[in-house]
Protein backbone atom coordinates (compact mmCIF):
# COMPACT_ATOMS: atom_id res chain seq x y z
CA UNK A 1 0.00 0.00 0.00
CA UNK A 2 1.22 3.33 -0.74
CA UNK A 3 0.07 6.53 1.58
CA UNK A 4 -0.30 8.61 -1.45
CA UNK A 5 -3.35 6.20 -2.73
CA UNK A 6 -5.09 6.34 0.21
CA UNK A 7 -5.15 9.57 0.62
CA UNK A 8 -6.18 10.02 -3.29
CA UNK A 9 -8.98 7.37 -2.64
CA UNK A 10 -10.63 9.09 0.67
CA UNK A 11 -10.37 12.58 -1.57
CA UNK A 12 -12.73 11.39 -3.66
CA UNK A 13 -14.95 9.95 -1.88
CA UNK A 14 -14.39 6.33 -1.93
CA UNK A 15 -14.75 3.91 1.32
CA UNK A 16 -11.09 2.79 2.37
CA UNK A 17 -10.54 -1.12 3.76
CA UNK A 18 -10.23 -1.61 7.04
CA UNK A 19 -6.81 -2.92 5.99
CA UNK A 20 -5.74 0.34 4.45
CA UNK A 21 -6.91 2.29 7.32
CA UNK A 22 -5.06 0.24 10.00
CA UNK A 23 -1.87 0.39 7.56
CA UNK A 24 -1.74 4.73 7.26
CA UNK A 25 -2.57 4.80 11.23
CA UNK A 26 -0.05 2.33 12.33
CA UNK A 27 2.00 3.45 10.17
CA UNK A 28 2.34 7.38 11.19
CA UNK A 29 1.92 5.75 15.15
CA UNK A 30 5.48 4.40 14.16
CA UNK A 31 6.71 6.93 12.71
CA UNK A 32 6.86 5.71 9.19
CA UNK A 33 4.11 7.77 7.93
CA UNK A 34 4.87 11.49 8.02
CA UNK A 35 2.52 14.09 9.28
CA UNK A 36 2.08 16.28 6.08
CA UNK A 37 0.45 12.92 4.93
CA UNK A 38 -1.58 12.32 7.91
CA UNK A 39 -2.99 15.65 7.74
CA UNK A 40 -4.00 15.12 3.69
CA UNK A 41 -5.77 12.25 5.04
CA UNK A 42 -7.13 13.88 8.18
CA UNK A 43 -8.35 16.40 5.84
CA UNK A 44 -9.67 14.32 3.49
CA UNK A 45 -11.99 12.37 6.54
CA UNK A 46 -13.20 15.61 7.61
CA UNK A 47 -14.50 17.19 4.44
CA UNK A 48 -15.99 13.64 2.74
CA UNK A 49 -16.69 11.35 6.19
CA UNK A 50 -16.62 7.98 6.82
CA UNK A 51 -19.23 4.77 6.84
CA UNK A 52 -20.17 3.47 10.03
CA UNK A 53 -17.89 0.54 8.65
CA UNK A 54 -15.14 2.74 8.40
CA UNK A 55 -16.04 4.59 11.42
CA UNK A 56 -15.83 1.17 13.43
CA UNK A 57 -12.62 0.26 12.20
CA UNK A 58 -10.62 3.41 13.30
CA UNK A 59 -11.94 3.10 16.56
CA UNK A 60 -10.47 -0.80 16.28
CA UNK A 61 -7.02 0.39 15.00
CA UNK A 62 -6.73 2.91 17.99
CA UNK A 63 -8.20 1.31 20.67
CA UNK A 64 -5.86 -2.06 19.72
CA UNK A 65 -2.24 0.13 19.16
CA UNK A 66 -2.26 -0.05 23.04
CA UNK A 67 -3.25 -1.78 26.38
CA UNK A 68 -6.85 -2.45 27.50
CA UNK A 69 -7.28 -1.95 31.19
CA UNK A 70 -8.59 -4.63 32.85
CA UNK A 71 -11.77 -4.48 36.23
CA UNK A 72 -12.91 -7.66 35.26
CA UNK A 73 -12.46 -9.23 39.01
CA UNK A 74 -13.15 -5.44 40.49
CA UNK A 75 -16.01 -5.53 42.65
CA UNK A 76 -18.13 -2.84 42.04
CA UNK A 77 -19.00 -0.77 39.14
CA UNK A 78 -16.39 0.12 37.32
CA UNK A 79 -17.58 3.67 34.96
CA UNK A 80 -16.86 6.92 32.62
CA UNK A 81 -18.34 10.11 31.91
CA UNK A 82 -16.75 12.27 28.69
CA UNK A 83 -18.00 15.57 27.25
CA UNK A 84 -17.55 16.57 23.62
CA UNK A 85 -16.16 19.98 24.74
CA UNK A 86 -17.35 22.88 25.51
CA UNK A 87 -15.95 26.11 26.89
CA UNK A 88 -16.39 26.53 31.04
CA UNK A 89 -17.22 22.73 31.27
CA UNK A 90 -15.34 21.71 34.08
CA UNK A 91 -17.94 19.09 35.07
CA UNK A 92 -15.54 16.16 35.31
CA UNK A 93 -13.41 17.63 37.81
CA UNK A 94 -16.32 18.07 40.39
CA UNK A 95 -18.53 14.61 38.53
CA UNK A 96 -15.74 12.08 39.14
CA UNK A 97 -14.98 12.80 42.86
CA UNK A 98 -18.82 12.73 43.94
CA UNK A 99 -19.41 9.00 42.11
CA UNK A 100 -15.96 7.89 43.94
CA UNK A 101 -17.52 8.81 46.83
CA UNK A 102 -20.63 6.83 46.31
CA UNK A 103 -18.54 3.53 45.52
CA UNK A 104 -18.90 3.93 41.70
CA UNK A 105 -14.96 3.46 40.07
CA UNK A 106 -13.68 5.94 37.81
CA UNK A 107 -10.70 4.99 35.46
CA UNK A 108 -10.42 8.96 34.02
CA UNK A 109 -8.56 9.41 30.93
CA UNK A 110 -8.78 12.50 30.06
CA UNK A 111 -7.36 15.20 27.31
CA UNK A 112 -5.87 18.67 26.74
CA UNK A 113 -7.42 21.31 25.29
CA UNK A 114 -8.71 20.65 21.53
CA UNK A 115 -9.07 23.80 19.07
CA UNK A 116 -11.18 26.12 21.16
CA UNK A 117 -12.13 24.56 24.22
CA UNK A 118 -10.13 23.60 27.49
CA UNK A 119 -8.90 20.34 28.62
CA UNK A 120 -9.21 18.42 32.13
CA UNK A 121 -5.20 17.85 32.21
CA UNK A 122 -4.73 21.35 31.56
CA UNK A 123 -6.92 22.29 34.45
CA UNK A 124 -5.67 19.52 36.98
CA UNK A 125 -2.06 21.07 36.01
CA UNK A 126 -2.85 24.26 37.38
CA UNK A 127 -2.85 22.49 40.68
CA UNK A 128 1.04 22.45 41.51
CA UNK A 129 2.46 18.95 41.51
CA UNK A 130 -0.20 17.54 40.13
CA UNK A 131 0.86 14.39 37.77
CA UNK A 132 -1.71 13.35 35.40
CA UNK A 133 1.40 10.78 33.44
CA UNK A 134 1.11 7.82 35.87
CA UNK A 135 1.66 4.66 34.52
CA UNK A 136 -1.12 1.61 33.88
CA UNK A 137 -0.55 -0.18 36.95
CA UNK A 138 0.06 3.49 39.18
CA UNK A 139 -3.72 4.82 37.53
CA UNK A 140 -5.69 1.07 38.11
CA UNK A 141 -3.77 0.70 41.34
CA UNK A 142 -4.92 4.65 42.32
CA UNK A 143 -8.61 3.13 40.70
CA UNK A 144 -9.22 0.30 43.22
CA UNK A 145 -7.33 1.86 46.12
CA UNK A 146 -9.13 5.53 46.07
CA UNK A 147 -11.87 5.06 43.83
CA UNK A 148 -10.84 7.30 40.99
CA UNK A 149 -7.41 8.78 39.09
CA UNK A 150 -7.66 11.17 36.37
CA UNK A 151 -4.95 11.00 34.19
CA UNK A 152 -3.57 11.53 30.24
CA UNK A 153 -2.79 9.13 27.70
CA UNK A 154 -0.18 6.86 27.94
CA UNK A 155 2.45 5.66 25.70
CA UNK A 156 0.65 1.96 26.04
CA UNK A 157 -2.90 3.44 25.98
CA UNK A 158 -4.33 4.06 22.18
CA UNK A 159 -0.80 5.75 21.51
CA UNK A 160 -2.37 6.55 17.93
CA UNK A 161 -5.44 8.24 18.99
CA UNK A 162 -2.74 10.11 21.36
CA UNK A 163 -0.62 11.46 18.19
CA UNK A 164 -3.65 12.23 16.48
CA UNK A 165 -5.05 13.84 18.63
CA UNK A 166 -2.25 17.02 18.95
CA UNK A 167 -2.53 16.26 15.38
CA UNK A 168 -6.32 17.36 14.39
CA UNK A 169 -6.10 20.01 17.24
CA UNK A 170 -3.68 22.45 14.51
CA UNK A 171 -5.37 21.15 11.30
CA UNK A 172 -8.51 22.51 11.53
CA UNK A 173 -10.05 18.55 11.57
CA UNK A 174 -11.56 18.31 14.89
CA UNK A 175 -15.04 18.70 13.74
CA UNK A 176 -15.71 15.63 12.57
CA UNK A 177 -18.34 13.00 13.41
CA UNK A 178 -15.99 9.83 12.30
CA UNK A 179 -12.82 11.17 14.34
CA UNK A 180 -14.30 12.64 17.51
CA UNK A 181 -16.40 9.20 18.07
CA UNK A 182 -13.15 7.46 17.43
CA UNK A 183 -10.96 8.76 19.17
CA UNK A 184 -13.23 8.91 22.31
CA UNK A 185 -14.57 5.32 21.95
CA UNK A 186 -11.43 4.29 21.78
CA UNK A 187 -10.23 5.21 25.03
CA UNK A 188 -13.30 4.73 26.65
CA UNK A 189 -13.36 0.94 25.64
CA UNK A 190 -9.67 0.91 26.49
CA UNK A 191 -10.40 1.93 30.19
CA UNK A 192 -12.30 -1.36 30.81
CA UNK A 193 -15.23 0.28 32.21
CA UNK A 194 -18.78 -0.98 32.37
CA UNK A 195 -20.73 2.47 32.22
CA UNK A 196 -20.62 5.33 30.20
CA UNK A 197 -22.32 8.60 29.84
CA UNK A 198 -21.32 10.85 27.21
CA UNK A 199 -22.21 14.64 27.60
CA UNK A 200 -22.65 16.16 23.70
CA UNK A 201 -22.99 19.11 23.48
CA UNK A 202 -24.54 21.69 20.86
CA UNK A 203 -24.83 25.45 20.00
CA UNK A 204 -22.00 28.21 19.61
CA UNK A 205 -19.54 26.89 21.71
CA UNK A 206 -19.44 23.32 20.99
CA UNK A 207 -17.65 21.09 17.90
CA UNK A 208 -21.25 20.66 16.72
CA UNK A 209 -23.10 23.65 16.58
CA UNK A 210 -26.20 22.06 14.86
CA UNK A 211 -29.06 19.82 17.10
CA UNK A 212 -28.54 17.58 13.85
CA UNK A 213 -24.86 17.08 14.00
CA UNK A 214 -24.85 16.81 17.83
CA UNK A 215 -27.40 14.11 17.54
CA UNK A 216 -26.02 12.46 15.32
CA UNK A 217 -22.57 12.77 17.24
CA UNK A 218 -24.37 10.82 19.97
CA UNK A 219 -26.13 8.44 17.89
CA UNK A 220 -22.52 7.34 17.05
CA UNK A 221 -21.06 7.51 20.16
CA UNK A 222 -23.71 5.35 21.89
CA UNK A 223 -23.30 2.76 18.83
CA UNK A 224 -19.80 2.22 19.73
CA UNK A 225 -20.09 1.47 23.20
CA UNK A 226 -23.05 -0.76 22.83
CA UNK A 227 -21.23 -2.72 20.02
CA UNK A 228 -18.18 -3.05 22.68
CA UNK A 229 -20.87 -4.17 25.62
CA UNK A 230 -20.63 -0.99 27.58
CA UNK A 231 -23.75 0.55 28.67
CA UNK A 232 -23.91 3.75 27.25
CA UNK A 233 -26.25 6.69 26.86
CA UNK A 234 -25.60 10.37 25.58
CA UNK A 235 -26.75 13.57 26.62
CA UNK A 236 -27.29 16.34 24.42
CA UNK A 237 -26.70 19.46 26.36
CA UNK A 238 -26.65 23.24 25.90
CA UNK A 239 -23.49 25.07 24.84
CA UNK A 240 -24.87 28.35 23.70
CA UNK A 241 -23.49 30.12 26.24
CA UNK A 242 -20.60 29.19 28.82
CA UNK A 243 -21.06 26.51 31.38
CA UNK A 244 -20.79 27.89 34.50
CA UNK A 245 -19.33 31.24 35.44
CA UNK A 246 -15.24 30.50 35.14
CA UNK A 247 -13.53 29.89 31.94
CA UNK A 248 -9.49 29.07 32.15
CA UNK A 249 -7.50 26.43 33.97
CA UNK A 250 -6.86 27.56 37.95
CA UNK A 251 -10.46 29.70 37.60
CA UNK A 252 -12.19 26.43 36.61
CA UNK A 253 -10.41 24.60 39.40
CA UNK A 254 -11.60 27.53 42.10
CA UNK A 255 -15.17 26.61 40.38
CA UNK A 256 -15.09 23.25 40.78
CA UNK A 257 -14.39 23.81 44.48
CA UNK A 258 -17.12 26.32 45.00
CA UNK A 259 -18.93 23.05 43.59
CA UNK A 260 -17.67 20.84 45.42
CA UNK A 261 -18.48 22.97 48.70
CA UNK A 262 -21.89 22.46 47.76
CA UNK A 263 -21.70 26.80 46.28
CA UNK A 264 -21.83 26.04 42.28
CA UNK A 265 -23.84 27.75 39.67
CA UNK A 266 -26.98 26.35 39.37
CA UNK A 267 -26.45 25.51 35.54
CA UNK A 268 -22.99 23.45 36.43
CA UNK A 269 -24.73 21.37 38.87
CA UNK A 270 -27.63 20.67 37.47
CA UNK A 271 -25.59 18.87 34.06
CA UNK A 272 -23.65 17.63 36.87
CA UNK A 273 -26.23 16.04 38.54
CA UNK A 274 -27.70 14.70 35.37
CA UNK A 275 -24.74 13.05 34.24
CA UNK A 276 -24.05 11.47 37.80
CA UNK A 277 -27.70 10.17 38.05
CA UNK A 278 -27.17 8.04 34.74
CA UNK A 279 -23.80 6.42 35.75
CA UNK A 280 -25.86 5.44 39.41
CA UNK A 281 -28.76 4.19 37.25
CA UNK A 282 -26.77 2.00 35.89
CA UNK A 283 -25.25 0.25 38.69
CA UNK A 284 -28.65 0.21 40.22
CA UNK A 285 -31.27 -0.10 37.64
CA UNK A 286 -33.77 0.23 40.72
CA UNK A 287 -32.98 3.46 41.27
CA UNK A 288 -34.98 6.35 40.52
CA UNK A 289 -33.55 9.96 39.01
CA UNK A 290 -34.97 11.73 42.18
CA UNK A 291 -33.39 9.28 44.36
CA UNK A 292 -29.68 9.40 42.76
CA UNK A 293 -29.68 12.82 42.82
CA UNK A 294 -30.25 13.03 46.34
CA UNK A 295 -26.93 10.70 47.11
CA UNK A 296 -24.81 12.90 45.13
CA UNK A 297 -26.28 15.81 47.41
CA UNK A 298 -25.48 13.95 50.24
CA UNK A 299 -21.71 13.53 49.44
CA UNK A 300 -21.34 17.28 48.88
CA UNK A 301 -23.66 18.76 51.30
CA UNK A 302 -21.32 16.05 53.76
CA UNK A 303 -18.20 17.45 52.37
CA UNK A 304 -17.13 13.88 51.33
CA UNK A 305 -16.94 14.45 47.88
CA UNK A 306 -14.72 17.71 48.36
CA UNK A 307 -12.57 15.44 50.85
CA UNK A 308 -12.25 13.08 47.86
CA UNK A 309 -11.03 15.83 45.44
CA UNK A 310 -8.67 17.03 47.56
CA UNK A 311 -7.28 13.29 48.31
CA UNK A 312 -6.71 12.27 45.02
CA UNK A 313 -4.69 15.70 44.03
CA UNK A 314 -2.35 14.39 46.88
CA UNK A 315 -2.10 11.07 45.77
CA UNK A 316 -1.14 12.73 42.02
CA UNK A 317 1.32 14.92 43.57
CA UNK A 318 -0.85 18.11 44.11
CA UNK A 319 -0.24 20.64 46.86
CA UNK A 320 -3.49 20.75 48.00
CA UNK A 321 -2.47 23.80 50.17
CA UNK A 322 -3.97 25.82 46.89
CA UNK A 323 -7.15 23.88 47.16
CA UNK A 324 -7.82 24.37 51.07
CA UNK A 325 -7.22 27.98 50.21
CA UNK A 326 -7.80 29.13 46.72
CA UNK A 327 -6.99 32.30 47.68
CA UNK A 328 -3.35 31.60 48.20
CA UNK A 329 -2.48 30.54 44.22
CA UNK A 330 -1.34 32.53 41.76
CA UNK A 331 -3.16 35.05 40.37
CA UNK A 332 -3.12 37.21 36.39
CA UNK A 333 -1.69 40.29 36.69
CA UNK A 334 -4.00 42.47 35.16
CA UNK A 335 -7.71 42.01 36.15
CA UNK A 336 -9.74 43.84 33.90
CA UNK A 337 -13.95 44.45 33.45
CA UNK A 338 -15.47 44.16 30.06
CA UNK A 339 -18.41 47.12 30.36
CA UNK A 340 -21.48 46.62 28.13
CA UNK A 341 -22.17 49.09 25.14
CA UNK A 342 -25.22 49.73 25.48
CA UNK A 343 -28.67 48.93 27.79
CA UNK A 344 -30.87 45.70 27.20
CA UNK A 345 -31.30 41.69 27.22
CA UNK A 346 -28.20 39.82 26.62
CA UNK A 347 -29.73 37.99 23.28
CA UNK A 348 -26.62 35.76 22.65
CA UNK A 349 -22.91 35.01 22.95
CA UNK A 350 -20.27 33.92 20.59
CA UNK A 351 -18.71 30.97 22.84
CA UNK A 352 -16.23 29.45 20.40
CA UNK A 353 -14.87 33.21 19.32
CA UNK A 354 -14.89 33.57 23.51
CA UNK A 355 -12.79 30.01 23.73
CA UNK A 356 -10.77 31.23 21.09
CA UNK A 357 -9.57 34.82 22.92
CA UNK A 358 -8.76 32.61 25.66
CA UNK A 359 -6.03 31.06 23.49
CA UNK A 360 -4.78 34.95 22.56
CA UNK A 361 -4.32 34.99 26.96
CA UNK A 362 -2.31 31.53 26.84
CA UNK A 363 -5.17 29.61 28.52
CA UNK A 364 -4.92 27.55 25.73
CA UNK A 365 -2.71 26.59 22.76
CA UNK A 366 -2.14 27.38 19.16
CA UNK A 367 0.20 24.72 18.13
CA UNK A 368 1.50 21.19 20.27
CA UNK A 369 3.81 22.69 21.62
CA UNK A 370 2.93 26.23 23.24
CA UNK A 371 2.59 26.46 27.31
CA UNK A 372 -0.24 27.21 28.99
CA UNK A 373 -0.55 29.87 31.59
CA UNK A 374 -2.84 28.78 33.89
CA UNK A 375 -3.90 32.07 35.88
CA UNK A 376 -5.33 33.60 32.92
CA UNK A 377 -9.09 33.20 31.59
CA UNK A 378 -12.64 35.08 31.95
CA UNK A 379 -15.54 35.21 34.98
CA UNK A 380 -18.65 35.63 33.38
CA UNK A 381 -21.25 38.09 34.79
CA UNK A 382 -23.87 37.87 32.65
CA UNK A 383 -26.17 34.63 31.26
CA UNK A 384 -28.30 34.87 27.89
CA UNK A 385 -31.89 36.57 28.72
CA UNK A 386 -30.30 38.81 31.54
CA UNK A 387 -30.98 42.86 31.21
CA UNK A 388 -28.12 44.90 31.08
CA UNK A 389 -26.58 48.14 31.82
CA UNK A 390 -24.51 50.44 29.96
CA UNK A 391 -21.10 50.11 31.53
CA UNK A 392 -22.22 47.08 33.61
CA UNK A 393 -19.50 44.37 33.58
CA UNK A 394 -20.11 41.31 30.86
CA UNK A 395 -17.42 39.90 32.13
CA UNK A 396 -13.66 40.25 33.73
CA UNK A 397 -10.30 38.98 31.88
CA UNK A 398 -7.67 37.68 33.98
CA UNK A 399 -4.74 38.38 31.51
CA UNK A 400 -0.47 38.26 32.36
CA UNK A 401 0.29 40.24 29.14
CA UNK A 402 -0.72 43.88 28.41
CA UNK A 403 -0.74 42.96 24.29
CA UNK A 404 -2.53 40.01 24.58
CA UNK A 405 -5.25 41.96 26.74
CA UNK A 406 -5.70 44.70 24.49
CA UNK A 407 -5.78 42.25 21.85
CA UNK A 408 -8.75 40.61 23.62
CA UNK A 409 -10.52 44.08 24.84
CA UNK A 410 -10.57 45.19 20.87
CA UNK A 411 -12.25 41.75 20.03
CA UNK A 412 -14.89 41.42 22.98
CA UNK A 413 -17.66 43.44 21.31
CA UNK A 414 -18.16 41.03 18.61
CA UNK A 415 -18.70 38.16 21.32
CA UNK A 416 -21.69 39.46 23.13
CA UNK A 417 -24.77 40.64 21.23
CA UNK A 418 -27.47 42.85 23.42
CA UNK A 419 -30.98 44.02 22.15
CA UNK A 420 -33.96 45.40 22.95
CA UNK A 421 -36.41 42.11 22.99
CA UNK A 422 -36.52 39.88 25.90
CA UNK A 423 -35.24 35.93 25.17
CA UNK A 424 -35.68 32.86 27.35
CA UNK A 425 -32.34 31.18 28.72
CA UNK A 426 -31.94 27.97 26.61
CA UNK A 427 -32.77 24.59 27.68
CA UNK A 428 -29.63 22.80 29.68
CA UNK A 429 -30.48 19.32 28.52
CA UNK A 430 -32.11 18.44 25.44
CA UNK A 431 -32.04 14.93 24.77
CA UNK A 432 -31.31 11.91 25.72
CA UNK A 433 -29.85 9.31 23.39
CA UNK A 434 -29.56 5.26 23.98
Amino acid sequence: MLPYQIIEKKSTGLELTPGEIAFFVNGYTKNDIPDYQMSALLMAIFIKGMTNEEMLALTKVMLESGDRLDFSKTDGFVADKHSTGGVGDKVSLILAPVLAALDIKIPMISGRGLGHTGGTLDKLESIPGFNVNLSVNEFQQMVLSNGVSLIGQTRNICPADKKLYALRDVTATVRSIPLISASIMSKKIAEGIQGLVLDVKTGSGAFMQTYDDSKALAESLVAIGNLYGIQTSALITDMNQPLGRKIGNWLEVEESLACLGGEGPADLMDVTLVLGNEILRMADPGLSSEAAQQKQQAVIDSGVALEKFITTARLHGGDTRVLEKPESHSRATHVVDFPASRSGVLQAVDTMQLGFLGIELDAGRRKTTDVIDPDTGFMIHKRLGDPVQTGEPLLTIHANKKPALDSVLSQMEQVFEIGDEPVDAPKLIYEKIG
